[in-house]
């Protein structure tokens, strides 16, 4: 009886990815596009052919697909904080090396994709130390007018 609940509860979790990502996956060939446009007024001999176009376009969609989706990995209750944020950082890690290195946009050297997960581990943690800090923050005040 117990496996069916869970397989009920990750039906859930994997609907929720996949709609997340749904809906926020356009979004990134959005700012693709915004960037493209600026660069094209600010670089001189700013060109790209089609080929890097459509590989763009499809590799961001993906990108913004699995970055909205994996939201979801915080919210499984069964999970640790710990085994989520691992997830989430490896899932959202993997498609962003996997992707700058197909687009050519990290170089595929080793002391590149050092530095690049340096700085996006960096990050990360940047990230959800500000977040957890808010979120502690703004339970103190609503515990405290409680």
């Amino acid at each position: 009886m117990r496996k069916g609940k869970d397989g009920n509860k990750m039906k859930q979790y994997v609907k929720a990815f996949l709609h997340r990502g749904l809906i926020f996956g356009g979004f990134g060939p959005i700012v693709m596009a915004i960037v493209y446009l600026i660069l094209s007024f600010t670089v001189d001999n700013f060109e790209l052919n089609g080929r890097e176009v459509f590989f763009a376009i499809i590799s961001v969609y993906i990108l913004a697909f699995i970055q909205a989706g994996a939201s979801v990995f915080n919210q499984i209750e069964s999970w640790s904080i710990c085994k989520s944020l691992f997830i989430h950082l490896s899932v959202l890690y993997f498609a962003y090396v996997l992707c700058y290195l197909a687009n050519t946009w990290l170089p595929f050297e080793p002391i590149a994709v050092l530095i690049f997960t340096g700085i996006f581990v960096g990050g990360y943690a940047a990230i959800w130390i500000t977040v957890f800090l808010i979120v502690r923050n703004t339970s103190r005040k609503l515990n405290q007018k409680i």
